[in-house]
């Protein structure tokens, strides 16, 4: 019960966090010139979708920490237990850590819902969205090394947050503007055509950092290949690479086989090629959301090099 407890909430969490950066950042680097039209209709629907994102990073953290006491005191009453919620706020590193973080969720709700619908996106709310996502690495496997190699690791393990909400989260507005684009539109296929290319463009970027930082973050947790295979740390974090390698297959069709041939089809406003990409961003959406999953589960266990 406690075990389940403190892995849902991770779960909405993380899921909850990475949406709230990926969007908010997206209107930034997606839009420009002629898509005017398309950044005003999309940002109608993203300021209250970011008020709901932060109002679960709130939720979803408070329940993290009330589950983190309970699972420290072994009884689900531990929850709501005074005394067990002032021991792990005074005398662990995650209870003043996840205080602040808390606090900044609230500021960044409250940021979000001032916000007006059709206002010009900024960087405050994306740049305190990503100071929120990367500080989970202070909750992590990270916090655990010391010196040279626990900045190292917990530098790392911020990255590999930050970019995973770049793609993962912009994934939802992306899903959000391709709807957009509907049969017959010449003009909005060719918007969903540029769209795609700008996105495009920052992924690879994301998935350079992900991989090098995800490589970074084995180096410390997963050790020899044995004890991957054998641990079930190794063989979940195994799931979670081969989750990652179908989400890039993906993005890599999407990037030079459907774009080209939908910036094509768009002239003859024909929309086989609309379809296939909003099924394609969908499949990378589930499988994004079963990477968070596992990343849930993984902080729970015993890193593979200490098994």
């Amino acid at each position: 019960m406690l075990a389940a407890g403190l892995v849902v909430s991770r779960f909405a969490h993380f899921l909850a966090v990475l949406a709230l950066f990926g969007a908010s950042l997206f209107p930034l680097y997606a839009y420009a010139g002629h898509l005017h039209e398309a950044r005003t209709r999309l940002l109608g629907w993203l300021r209250p979708v970011l008020a709901t994102a932060a109002a679960a990073a709130v939720v979803s953290g408070l329940g993290w920490f009330a589950f983190t006491a309970a699972s420290m005191s072994g009884r689900l009453g531990g929850a709501v237990d005074p005394q067990v919620l002032a021991a792990v706020v005074q005398g662990t590193d995650f209870g003043p850590l996840w205080l602040a973080r808390l606090a900044l969720a609230t500021v960044i709700f409250i940021l979000a819902l001032r916000t007006a619908p059709r206002e010009r996106p900024s960087w405050a709310l994306p740049g305190l969205s990503a100071l929120l996502l990367a500080s989970l690495a202070g909750t992590g496997h990270a916090r655990v090394n010391e010196g040279w190699a626990g900045a190292l690791h917990l530098l790392a393990d911020a990255a590999h947050l930050v970019a995973a909400g770049v793609w993962l989260g912009g994934l939802w507005p992306l899903a959000a503007a391709l709807a957009w684009a509907h049969q017959g539109d010449r003009r909005r296929a060719l918007a969903a055509g540029e769209l795609l290319t700008r996105f495009s463009g920052v992924g690879y970027i994301t998935v350079a950092v992900l991989v090098a930082s995800g490589l970074v973050n084995s180096w410390f947790l997963a050790g020899s290949v044995g004890a991957t295979l054998r641990t079930p740390y190794g063989r979940l974090l195994l799931v979670k690479l081969a989750l990652f390698a179908a989400m890039a297959m993906l993005a890599a069709a999407n990037r030079f086989w459907i774009t080209p041939r939908l910036h094509a089809a768009a002239a003859q406003a024909e929309d086989t090629w609309l379809r296939r990409i909003r099924r394609h961003v969908a499949a990378e959406l589930a499988l994004g959301t079963l990477v968070i999953a596992v990343v849930s589960v993984l902080g729970t266990l015993q890193p593979a090099i200490d098994g």
